[in-house]
């Protein structure tokens, strides 16, 4: 199996780095091929521009779907986006890993979405959802909260964390044609004992072991 995990933290001790050494060690042990996109490492820049491409189709009025849609037709995209659209489209299983920050990604993480997820190679021409340019490859989005468990159950303060999650599950993930398994959650790991880190960093290893034999879930419409 081929395996891309993207992440983003700005501190290389944080737990969400553990998390991430954890994935592409356990992954690469398994016999899996394993890239990685380290955003905060790379640098990489989430604002969208005409800097996504190396061609032009309007000069006067930029439509970013427009010069996606003309950029992957002339081979158009700049280094930088080019490779990271290669990366998706190489893998078998793409791995997110983020700390969850106002109910959703942090900017990075998005603007990584924006610019790669790009019409004409991800998406466009009724390739959606079923139908999605990724169809038959397989996300997971590994994430810490900085509330406990119970914060996130359906009636608590927080809501529903798969309520929180089906945006990106559903909207950005299933719209380009992934099929989505279960998110890996940690809760509030800076209120755990060392033990319990440990502990969940030796699940997440377990877990992905195993992730070639795992099914789907249903995330569902909105």
């Amino acid at each position: 199996m081929k395996a891309l995990i993207v992440t983003w933290h700005p501190e290389p001790q944080s737990f969400n780095a553990a998390m991430f050494r954890t994935a592409r060690e356990a992954l690469t042990a398994a016999g899996h091929e394993v890239r990685t996109s380290d955003l905060y490492e790379m640098r990489f820049d989430p604002v969208s521009g005409r800097k996504n491409f190396t061609s032009v189709k309007d000069p006067v009025y930029l439509k970013l779907q427009v010069e996606e849609m003309f950029a992957t037709e002339t081979n158009g995209f700049s280094k930088e986006i080019e490779a990271e659209i290669g990366k998706v489209e190489w893998c078998d299983l793409m791995i997110w890993q983020f700390p969850l920050w106002w109910f959703g990604l942090p900017a990075a993480l998005k603007g990584w979405v924006d610019r790669v997820f790009a019409m004409g190679r991800a998406y466009g021409g009724g390739r959606i959802y079923e139908s999605g340019a990724f169809r038959g490859k397989r996300a997971l989005l590994s994430l810490t909260t900085g509330g406990p468990e119970e914060a996130y159950r359906k009636g608590a303060f927080n809501g529903d964390l798969a309520g929180i999650l089906r945006p990106i599950h559903r909207g950005m993930l299933q719209f380009v044609g992934f099929d989505v398994l279960a998110p890996q959650v940690v809760y509030g790991p800076v209120r755990l004992t060392d033990e319990l880190r440990k502990d969940a960093l030796g699940a997440f290893a377990r877990r992905l072991k195993g992730i070639a034999g795992e099914s789907p879930i249903d995330v569902g419409p909105y």
